[in-house]
């Protein structure tokens, strides 16, 4: 070969080489016509800087019937935006894992949590719930601190209540508890906090084999005056639990505790749907007809406040109203509630059809609306999976309910995109990150979700601690992937992902996503990927 034709080789091989795709994250809410004009700006300025796809979420995508005459046009604004900029908009669907915005449309389509066999005792026209066994918390008071099964040296009587004052390490009491199993509890206690940060107030149950049963969210504020806060838990198949108030880690400022109080509830966040049946029998005795023998029962306040879609831990519990029965008569009830993950993460049924049936319309809607080719199903962080009636009774277990959704889903986008490209988050479809056994409050194991995945369905990968396992594992089944990369964290994180993703074929690109629309680095991970060639 002449040597000056190698050079015109190799400049030719390196041509045909795809480009890199370059991606921005930029979730919104484009009823709010500000929102649309932010995201417009941030679609402009991100074509400037190299990228080529726009990933975009909203809430609406599950109710676009229901959305303001402005939306459309708002829409309308940011796809001009992305042809002016020449990037490709892709729209997220599919609420699975993060729920509410599908639960808008009826909440009782959440997964449930079963409670087995409460006692409930007639009073006076109703039923209340009696412990059984009783519980409570003999150090509640917080006046002493030998009421506790243990409590870190961080931790202070002062005028009656604990306190934790700033500190580098634990600060925590715990409580063990016998309870029954499958059984609901509502746990309160009083918090006061002066200047408090740099870590979160916890209230945690854990149950059998170390599994933690209470998820909510306390919303502790820097701060505030005595104020109570509430949670339940569900004891599942735990007959004893630790019941744990305090800060893991450390903290600024100080933080009182006191008036540490449990009871067993229900039925708080009760679920009414076929694949979550309420039965109610006289103890030793027959079973009860709702309208007949009792008055019906829901939870109005389940689902609904601040507004449809969210929920709240604790509310007041829904009233057994009883017919013809005498005071003193014992029940045993048995139903399903929902538990609230986090800030106010709840999670669908996909084994109920009407929750199916809302995925269906919103594979026709947003396609529509947006126009484009490409779409990302939103199955990430599904933590509560596979206890009510609907799921025990497609006898598929946690992993295989997930890859029947996943296969439903992509069913779905063919149908209504033949010729489009489809992408997934990772977590719930990777053994190296949620989709493991006991995740959460999910029953069971995640393992084998990853057969839902046909090899054209591209993945979205942002499993940085185990990055290099995770990117060989999809690329071993075929999947080509982008990288999820940024993650509102430190720059270097980048390159170490590039360094990964450089290591096995078929990585298409990188998404700059923050998750707390911080998008001052837009540039600079530009530049960091132009100069690794990417």
């Amino acid at each position: 070969m002449k040597p000056f034709l190698l050079p015109l080789l190799l400049g030719s091989v390196l041509a045909a080489e795809p480009a890199k795709e370059r991606w921005i994250y930029l979730p919104a809410n484009f009823q709010v016509d500000a929102k649309a004009d932010e995201v417009a700006g941030l679609i402009t300025r991100a074509g400037k800087a190299g990228y080529t796809h726009a990933l975009v979420a909203d809430s609406k995508f599950s109710r676009l019937a229901t959305v303001m005459p402005n939306y459309a046009p708002n829409v309308a604004k940011v796809k001009a935006a992305a042809k002016e900029a020449k990037m490709e908009i892709v729209p997220a669907l599919f609420p699975v894992g993060y729920s509410n915005d599908a639960l808008f449309h009826d909440p009782n389509l959440a997964e449930g949590l079963p409670v087995r066999d409460a006692k409930f005792v007639v009073k006076g026209g109703s039923a209340e719930i009696v412990a059984d066994p009783p519980v409570s918390l003999p150090g509640g008071q917080m006046n002493d601190r030998s009421g506790w099964g243990f409590i870190d040296d961080n931790l202070v009587v002062e005028d009656g209540a604990m306190r934790s004052g700033p500190t580098e390490g634990n600060a925590r009491m715990q409580q063990p508890l016998k309870v029954s199993l499958f059984r609901q509890y509502h746990v309160s206690v009083r918090i006061r906090t002066a200047g408090f940060g740099g870590g979160q107030a916890e209230i945690k149950a854990i149950g059998k084999n170390g599994r933690q049963l209470q998820w909510s969210y306390l919303k502790v504020q820097p701060d505030q005056g005595w104020t109570q806060h509430d949670v339940t838990f569900n004891s599942l198949d735990s007959e004893e639990v630790g019941i744990y108030f305090g800060v893991w880690g450390g903290h600024r400022g100080t933080l009182w505790w006191d008036d540490a109080k449990i009871e067993e509830c229900g039925p708080v966040n009760l679920l009414r749907r076929p694949g979550a049946p309420l039965v109610v029998k006289l103890e030793g005795g027959r079973e009860l007809v709702e309208q007949h023998d009792f008055a019906k029962l829901e939870d109005t306040g389940m689902g609904t406040k601040p507004w449809a879609g969210e929920f709240t831990s604790w509310h007041e519990a829904p009233i057994l109203q009883i017919k013809d029965l005498k005071d003193g008569d014992v029940l045993r009830v048995s139903y399903y509630h929902t538990h609230v993950i986090h800030d106010g993460q709840v999670c669908g049924c996909v084994e109920e059809p009407a929750f199916r049936e809302i995925l269906r319309d919103q594979a026709g809607r947003v396609p529509q609306l947006w126009e484009t080719k490409i779409h990302m199903m939103s199955h990430d962080e599904w933590r509560v999976l596979g206890w009510d009636a609907s799921c025990l009774k497609s006898g598929l277990g946690p992993g295989g309910i997930v890859a029947k959704n996943a296969r439903f889903c992509v069913d779905l986008l063919k149908e209504k995109v033949p010729a489009g490209r489809i992408l997934v988050w990772n977590d719930m479809f990777d053994p190296h990150h949620n989709a493991v056994k006991d995740y959460y409050l999910v029953n069971g194991s995640l393992e084998g979700a990853w057969e839902g995945l046909e090899p054209k369905v591209q993945i979205m990968n942002w499993n940085f601690g185990k990055r290099e396992e995770s990117l060989a594992f999809f690329q071993k089944r075929g999947h080509e992937q982008v990288i999820a990369g940024f993650y509102d964290e430190p720059l270097q994180n980048v390159s170490a992902w590039i360094d990964s993703g450089e290591k096995v074929e078929g990585v298409k690109g990188f998404m700059y996503t923050t998750w707390r629309s911080d998008y001052s680095k837009l540039e600079e991970v530009a530049e960091i990927l132009r100069k690794r060639g990417w």
